[in-house]
């Protein structure tokens, strides 16, 4: 079994027909799914999706991308809204400088935010990193300082010093579609380096579907296509790479219950 541990089943492009796509999911072998906010103001209609099915999960928390977008929300607003009962992590938070959408001081000050909310909540933060390494892994070097709390870096794709910084740190780090593609060889000679009891997978659907279905929408199905690759890059069977990711996802988020016997 494999758990998509990032999806975005509240975006338009799943919505539209998420009973097939949930069905093409469980066909798949893929057992659980957590679709992930990106808009504290929009966590209502996550929240439902999650209630919808016992096999999906959510977070909660404001993207980078849209911290301009809404208001700030206090680490202590967003902890008791991660009090649902489907809410597994806090998140997607952290710094985007590709886009850069909001000021600098706004973007770390909600992120600081989210780390605060991720301790007092006692739930794994998921971070969006892009362009931005030197400032991310000094943000966290700092706030681990502070106090200590559980996080992986989602969609993987920067350097290897922030990789090697997360996994100091005791990090996770999810790896979606994008190692698949063939000009990813970079990214998969840094899975390779990731232990094995730290790899998590993903699709970020409905964005960056794996080879062979690029240029589809993506979908939780397709992480399967994403674990094959890193099977290989680990030298191990999919079977193998299938346990160990689904294990490292439940000691992660551990307010997911067991999976039955």
């Amino acid at each position: 079994m494999l758990i998509d541990t990032h999806c975005h089943l509240d975006f338009p492009e799943l919505t539209k027909d998420r009973v097939a796509v949930l069905a093409r999911a469980q066909a798949a072998g893929v057992g659980r799914m957590i679709t992930i906010c990106t808009e504290i103001e929009k966590f209502g209609a996550i929240r439902e999706i999650a209630e919808s099915d016992e096999n999906i999960f959510c977070s909660v928390g404001t993207h980078p991308n849209h911290a301009l977008d809404e208001r700030e929300f206090s680490a202590d607003e967003i902890a008791a809204l991660a009090e649902h009962g489907k809410c597994v992590a806090i998140g997607e938070a952290g710094l985007d400088y590709f886009y850069d959408r909001a000021p600098r001081d706004l973007a770390h000050r909600v992120f600081r935010a989210h780390i605060d909310a991720a301790r007092k909540a006692g739930l794994p933060l998921v971070i969006h990193t892009r362009d931005a390494d030197e400032d991310m892994a000094a943000i966290l070097t700092e706030e681990t300082a502070k106090g200590p709390f559980k996080a992986l870096l989602h969609c993987f794709s920067s350097s290897r010093a922030l990789a090697e910084a997360g996994l100091k740190l005791g990090l996770y780090i999810s790896f979606s579609g994008i190692v698949t593609f063939k000009n990813s060889q970079e990214l998969r000679d840094i899975a390779e380096t990731v232990p094995l009891d730290r790899i998590l997978v993903e699709t970020d659907a409905p964005f960056l579907a794996p080879t062979p279905y690029r240029g589809k929408t993506n979908e939780p199905a397709y992480v399967a296509a994403t674990a094959k690759v890193l099977a290989e890059v680990k030298k191990i069977t999919p079977e193998q790479l299938a346990a160990a990711t689904t294990a490292n996802a439940l000691r992660l988020f551990d307010k997911m219950p067991p999976l039955a016997a």
